[in-house]
């Protein structure tokens, strides 16, 4: 009755959270992805604590929503609608919260460390560095282990990292001290992609200080760009121009093997208050500004959402999920070979990424050759029958 045999979970860190004898840590695993591991398994009571929070091996608790709504939202602080990914309403709900005597309990990146991690914010600069996407699975267990059950927190995080935590405060019977917001989720890349990614960056900037996932400097709808600060020099880098990390993690190709097997919750399923994401989609199409998605499942997520600094817009759901994943992604045809090569500490990460582009052009031309008409017609152009 403990977590011992899973493994290629989620990563949430609840199991962690919740175990009374605080034996369980949370570690990558070969993959570059977090699990849970027993540290000491013979001080383990076999309470079942750990497998009962457990989002990865139970069912999606997935709310039945008393309020389901959806909105297009953004900040009417303009400096703040620029500095984040979309419209800024993560950051406005998190500091309409703290005003209102709530901690909030989101995520940033630490340069030392070179991973997202959860963290506490009691006052609205501290809320600061949880702005704008982090596209790499956050270290939760600090964050979470801070919190007091007994005070009322916004908590963030993935959807799998929210349904876990709900069950955990149910558990707990303190849900009424939460707000939980979640976000659409594409699936999260190994963290061996991103430590090889920026450990290459860093030949070029020096030590490390700031990292943005997302600018919208030049163009919302073409703000998948990475930013890094470093003490020698700043670096920055576009998916639409080809960035090695960008085109592998959009690509599909390293996420965990629980976002393509696992996931529960794509689309509107959910046990957040709140949802939030980008609006993609014709209706605000030629917006450059950035505009955040909405989504409210509950009456505590609707009365939260309409008291935030920000400017709303009812839409139907088609609207506002128009450009998100209705389903989970599915690998590449490269998904082994790459598997294997970003665990390879000694491959650089322009050559894994060469390698991944050998392999794809590689898989393309035997899915042709088993093809009978590409056979055929490669037969008739080694014969020099066909021009």
């Amino acid at each position: 009755m403990n977590i011992s045999k899973i493994h290629n979970c989620y990563g949430c860190g609840v199991c962690a959270t919740i175990c009374p004898h605080h034996i369980i840590s949370m570690e990558l695993n070969r993959d570059g992805f977090y699990e849970p591991k027993i540290r000491n398994i013979e001080q383990c009571t076999q309470c079942g604590l750990c497998l009962s929070v457990c989002s990865f091996c139970n069912e999606g608790l997935s709310l039945q929503p008393d309020s389901l709504h959806g909105f297009a939202a953004w900040s009417m602080d303009n400096e703040i609608r620029h500095k984040c990914s979309s419209g800024g309403i993560g950051f406005e709900l998190g500091r309409s919260l703290l005003r209102k005597g709530y901690k909030v309990c989101a995520v940033r990146y630490n340069p030392r460390t070179k991973r997202s991690e959860h963290y506490i914010a009691t006052q609205e600069e501290e809320l600061l560095p949880a702005i704008g996407s982090k596209y790499i699975q956050s270290y939760t267990l600090d964050g979470f282990k801070a919190i007091n059950r007994r005070e009322k927190y916004l908590v963030t995080g993935t959807p799998c990292q929210i349904d876990s935590f709900r069950r955990y405060i149910r558990k707990c019977k303190v849900e009424d001290n939460f707000v939980l917001i979640d976000f659409f989720c594409h699936g999260v890349p190994s963290a061996w992609l991103w430590k090889k990614y920026i450990h290459e960056v860093q030949q070029v900037t020096g030590d490390i200080t700031f990292v943005s996932w997302r600018d919208k400097n030049a163009s919302w709808h073409d703000s998948y760009a990475i930013s890094v600060r470093g003490k020698d020099k700043d670096y920055k880098s576009k998916f639409s121009q080809g960035d090695i990390f960008y085109r592998l993690f959009l690509g599909d190709s390293c996420l965990g093997k629980a976002c393509y097997d696992n996931c529960k919750f794509k689309y509107l399923y959910s046990s957040a208050d709140i949802r939030i994401g980008d609006l993609w989609g014709k209706v605000y199409g030629n917006n450059e500004d950035g505009v955040s998605a909405v989504i409210t499942f509950t009456e505590k997520g609707l009365e939260t959402v309409k008291y935030c600094n920000c400017k709303l817009i009812e839409h139907t759901l088609d609207v506002v999920t128009e450009g998100q994943m209705k389903k989970s992604a599915e690998r590449s045809a490269a998904y082994e070979m790459l598997r294997l090569q970003l665990n390879d500490p000694a491959i650089s990460i322009t050559n894994v990424y060469a390698n991944y582009q050998k392999e794809l052009s590689r898989m393309k031309w035997v899915r042709r050759l088993k093809n009978p008409f590409h056979s055929g017609l490669n037969l008739l152009i080694r014969l020099g029958l066909w021009k």
